[in-house]
């Protein structure tokens, strides 16, 4: 019986606890909103200002935004069309490379056109280092291999390039 006192006792607290609790709270956010209502004129004209220059700011970013999203597309399509260019040079040159290494026949139509595409690209690197071969004809073009490794770098620079005019500046 006596455990029962108690715990209605501690009930009925529970209960006056939380009544003068949510009044305080109540109390409270009234307080603040009477003062909220009572703003001066200076103080209105200076939060308008600052809510102003938050505008602006924002609308100023979102507009910087679009300008480095735009800019950044722009180098993207670049910096396809690169790739896509230097993947043909890579392509022809190993196709050059595998011809020579095979002893394809340089009468056939074919391999003189791959040589006269990938000469220009070529031309530069010929006669840096020797291109052994065998009695049978096939050749190990090592200036094609010297070749696509400058390539290979070149390719690497100028896609560095274009990530530092895409990259996105922050200001803190």
């Amino acid at each position: 019986m006596e455990d029962d006192k108690l715990a209605a006792d501690e009930m009925r607290r529970e209960v006056q606890h939380e009544s003068v609790k949510s009044q305080i709270e109540s109390d409270v956010n009234s307080e603040i909103a009477a003062r909220a209502d009572r703003t001066t004129r200076p103080e209105a004209a200076r939060m308008d200002a600052v809510a102003g220059e938050f505008r602006t700011k924002a609308v100023d970013e979102v507009v910087d935004t679009e300008r480095e999203v735009e800019r950044a597309r722009g180098v993207a399509r670049v910096s396809q069309i690169i790739d896509y260019v230097f993947y043909l040079i890579y392509s022809l040159l190993g196709l050059r490379f595998f011809l020579n290494l095979l002893a394809a026949r340089s009468g056939a139509g074919f391999v003189q056109f791959v040589n006269a595409v990938t000469d220009p690209f070529l031309a530069p690197f010929k006669g840096i280092v020797p291109t052994p071969s065998t009695a049978e004809g096939f050749r190990l073009a090592l200036p094609i291999l010297v070749a696509l490794i400058a390539y290979v770098l070149l390719h690497l620079a100028i896609n560095g390039l274009l990530r530092l005019f895409a990259h996105r500046k922050t200001a803190i």
